[in-house]
């Protein structure tokens, strides 16, 4: 039996919950626009539609879903998993040394 392969294509939003090194949460928005070819996953990533980020490399395997983005002398990698029309999962940023972390959770757009 051959696993069907989820399709992320499309508008999610919802929360971004960034922590600092030193422990302070931060709430935001997420908007990600997501277009899925086979296994790759291409788009862009930010905290509204009108500020967003490319993803440098993006790929899913079976509801497991990794990003890259890189973008003034930052670097982000998310760790995330698919359910229905909902993504969730961590997300670890560094730039010049610092780093922080965040927790997001998007739905798919209707």
């Amino acid at each position: 039996m051959q696993r069907r392969i989820r399709n992320v294509t499309g508008n999610w939003s919802g929360t971004f919950v960034l922590t600092d090194a030193s422990g302070q949460a931060k709430d935001s928005t997420a908007f990600l626009v997501l277009k899925q070819t086979g296994s790759e996953i291409t788009g862009s990533v930010g905290p509204n539609e009108g500020e967003q980020h490319q993803i440098k490399t993006g790929k899913i395997a079976g509801d497991k879903i990794t990003l890259l983005v890189e973008d003034e002398g930052r670097v982000i990698n998310f760790d995330l998993v698919v359910s229905a029309d909902r993504i969730k999962g961590d997300a670890k940023m560094s730039r010049e040394g610092e780093t922080a972390t965040a927790k997001l959770d998007v739905t798919r757009g209707k």
